[in-house]
């Protein structure tokens, strides 16, 4: 049994060199898209100036992860928002607010928003070894890399040399951050735009296979769905009375992973964590039991359907290949690089 799981192990860590090394290749026929690497980043940027970072951040994350487990969670979701609005860039760390009054992070889609401290406390210790040499950015990713690592997911190679944004992007936060009432037509036009097909949406999405979903975004499909006054008549009606259950209320949470339950004393509310990055959000769909009706709404689709059957069947070694694939393409879209931007010395704040 050893055996064959370290030669399995063996041979899915070869695929993820090989994808990431092959997506490299491309870096020179569309720098700066999603498609490819921009031509400025690389493998080990700051060798000569902040020697050992990575080893900072990885065992920064381990402490942060010992104390707060869903802190992988809540990095993978604050890195997508950023990634998705105006590219890998930071602009959601902003704290100052444009010429016009606006700051992205307080989008609506960005209210809910946590793990910002989680940068800052490794961007503190970064600065003590290596004074204004290390972005933002490259915080972010390395950050949201390795906690997906200590949540039991894939390594992926994290190219760094990012820059970080001067200006935060709310009007795009509010029109290009994926709803989590949007159809199916709707979440793959906003991911495509990205440069994302069907399947690398799939993929991402599977970041749903750990935190938790605060109930006010499920509560609509329970009761008043697109305003019909009807719970949504997808949702099996088992699965309706035990969201129902789990919900009375906005104000709580609940996780993807609905089994494996615990009581939570201070809420007096079963509910359950999921810490793991496997294939279980998969299986869920599979059965009708998506919490959000985003996530539903893959199966509502020939070319999404099929990739969540892939996901689902095996025991996640195509997940977690193609999950790692589509976060390192995710790492590199639209990022500043060179003079663009600049390398903050405080994540919320710009140098002047």
């Amino acid at each position: 049994m050893f055996s064959k799981n370290w030669a399995l192990m063996a041979v899915f860590s070869l695929l993820v060199v090989f994808l990431v090394t092959t997506m490299a290749v491309q870096s020179e026929i569309a720098p700066g898209s999603a498609s490819g690497f921009p031509f400025l980043l690389r493998y080990n940027y700051y060798d000569e100036k902040c020697e050992d970072l990575e080893g900072i951040v990885w065992s920064k994350m381990k402490t942060i992860v010992q104390l707060q487990h869903n802190a992988p969670a809540q990095l993978l979701r604050l890195m997508f928002h950023d990634c998705f609005i105006g590219g890998c860039d930071a602009s959601v760390l902003l704290a100052d607010r444009n010429e016009n009054g606006t700051v992205e992070r307080e989008a609506i889609p960005n209210r809910t928003l946590k793990g910002f401290n989680f940068i800052d406390t490794i961007k503190d210790e970064i600065e003590e070894a290596c004074p204004g040499v290390v972005s933002c950015s490259d915080i972010l990713v390395l950050a949201t890399r390795d906690g997906i690592v200590l949540a039991g997911g894939p390594y992926y190679p994290v190219l760094t040399g990012r820059r970080d944004s001067k200006e935060s992007f709310f009007d795009n936060a509010m029109a290009e951050i994926p709803r989590p009432n949007g159809n199916i037509s709707e979440t793959l036009r906003l991911f495509s735009l990205k440069g994302f097909d069907e399947r690398e949406t799939v993929a991402l999405l599977g970041a749903h296979n750990i935190g938790r979903i605060g109930c006010q975004f499920i509560r609509p499909r329970l009761s008043n769905f697109t305003g019909t006054g009807l719970p949504d008549p997808t949702i099996p009606p088992d699965f309706l009375e035990e969201l129902r259950r789990k919900c009375p209320d906005d104000n709580n949470t609940i996780s993807n992973m609905l089994n494996d339950e615990h009581t939570d004393t201070a809420r007096g509310l079963s509910v359950s964590i999921a810490t793991s990055l496997d294939n279980h959000y998969y299986k869920t769909l599979m059965r009708g039991r998506g919490l959000l009706f985003a996530d539903q709404q893959l199966m509502a689709n020939e070319k999404t359907a099929a990739a969540v059957t892939d996901y689902a069947i095996d025991d996640g070694i195509i997940f977690r290949t193609e999950f790692a694939h589509a976060m390192a393409k995710l790492s590199n879209f639209g990022v500043l690089t060179g003079s663009e931007g600049e390398v903050r010395h405080s994540c919320s704040h710009l140098n002047s």
